[in-house]
């Protein structure tokens, strides 16, 4: 493995990504690899937006949502990127303890009518 660079193969493996994911990724502009001939090189800088976008992905942001946040920071620097970083999380965690809620009361609705259903078999 480069130490400077990784191969399509090893980013793939890296990440645990499938080919078709980091294609995709490039196609919507979220990568953009070196390219030689046929092949495809990702240097540092690509290794750590994959990073972010995996991580956005895990936080639930859209992919849409991602590529614009990682624009900020190419068009207007740092301090616009965290100040955004900011009132999209802010958003998100809203949104996630209202999922977390909703899961709180299904798991509590099923727990109940599993436990009337176990009253009636015995």
């Amino acid at each position: 493995m480069s130490e400077t660079r990784l191969s399509f193969k090893e980013m793939c493996a890296k990440f645990d990504v499938t080919p078709r994911t980091l294609r995709y990724y490039e196609y919507i502009e979220l990568l953009q690899p070196e390219k030689e001939g046929r092949s495809r090189f990702y240097t540092p800088r690509e290794v750590a937006r994959m990073v972010l976008i995996l991580r956005g992905r895990r936080f639930g942001f859209s992919l849409e949502e991602i590529r614009q946040w990682l624009q900020i920071y190419e068009e207007k620097g740092t301090r616009p990127q965290l100040e955004a970083w900011i009132d999209m999380a802010d958003r998100q965690l809203v949104e996630l303890r209202k999922q977390m809620d909703e899961l709180a009361e299904s798991i509590e609705d099923l727990e109940k009518l599993r436990e009337d259903a176990a009253k009636i078999i015995k």
